[in-house]
């Protein structure tokens, strides 16, 4: 008890909080996936219905900034894959594969960021905050929240004028706490590649990438084992400053907080536990 109590004085943007609705939610998006209807890329284009790319965060300085959405995992993967849980080689399974798990102690961030992912939903907070694990998928986010490093956030595109199934993530690398987690230099960009490169277990060349460059590779958890092609494209993020927050801080060298380009990932599930 001492240590828990310790434990949450070291985290005072956190509250506890446990969501009574949350089996009925995982139940009913995964009941969305019946009647879900995915387009040709895997997912349908927020921009096309007055989505966006960017978030919307309740205060920000400069007013009205937002974070990149720089990642998307396409409705064209395993249906296992688009369902968020844990067990059957779902969602979460195959984030703790790529080495990110869930908010320390089911802690939930007190300050939410919401997206529109142009499916009728309008604006929504995040479905949940992952973090990077450190290699111990129960504590290790602890210490991500308090020591920094990658993490984010994503929304699943499951309305009724838009229901692809897709994940969409905004992935950034923050300071520690002590920081107030602002993010890294080219923080963005470098976190996207670097969760890209747990995958293909090589280093992705962020300042040099083009459109249409293909990565791919295998990660593995609890048995279940995941192939993911990987597909960067332009024209959904614009490659600006502009608009983005920790923007002064976040652009390097002359190059631009956001580069641009969104990675695409098609999973498939290749190997499951025998009792699978």
């Amino acid at each position: 008890m001492a240590s828990t109590t310790l434990l949450c004085l070291l985290l005072p943007s956190l509250v506890f909080g446990f969501n009574h609705g949350n089996i009925h939610n995982r139940l009913r998006r995964a009941s969305s996936l019946s009647s879900r209807k995915v387009p040709e890329q895997g997912f349908y284009n927020p921009l096309d219905n007055g989505g966006s790319f960017l978030t919307k965060i309740p205060v920000t300085f400069p007013m009205g900034q937002g974070e990149p959405v720089n990642t998307i995992i396409s409705g064209n993967s395993d249906e296992a894959i688009l369902v968020d849980s844990e067990t059957d080689g779902g969602l979460r399974n195959y984030f703790e594969s790529l080495g990110f798990s869930a908010e320390c102690l089911g802690q939930k961030e007190s300050t939410h960021q919401a997206v529109n992912l142009g499916d009728g939903h309008g604006f929504l907070n995040e479905t949940a905050v992952i973090r990077w694990d450190y290699g111990d998928p129960s504590l290790g986010t602890c210490k991500e929240t308090i020591q920094g490093g990658n993490h984010f956030r994503y929304w699943i595109q499951n309305g009724p004028d838009a229901n692809s199934g897709a994940i969409f993530m905004a992935v950034s690398y923050e300071l520690p706490l002590a920081q107030q987690h602002d993010i890294i230099p080219n923080g963005y960009n470098l976190a996207r590649d670097w969760l890209i490169g747990n995958i293909t277990q090589s280093s992705i060349p962020t300042l040099t990438l083009s459109n249409a460059t293909t990565y791919n590779g295998t990660t593995s958890a609890n048995g279940f084992t995941y192939h993911s092609d990987i597909l960067y494209v332009s024209g959904l993020l614009p490659n600006t400053s502009d608009g983005i927050n920790h923007n002064l801080t976040v652009a390097v060298s002359g190059r631009n907080a956001v580069d641009g380009f969104v990675a695409i990932l098609t999973v498939k599930i290749t190997e499951k536990p025998p009792t699978s």
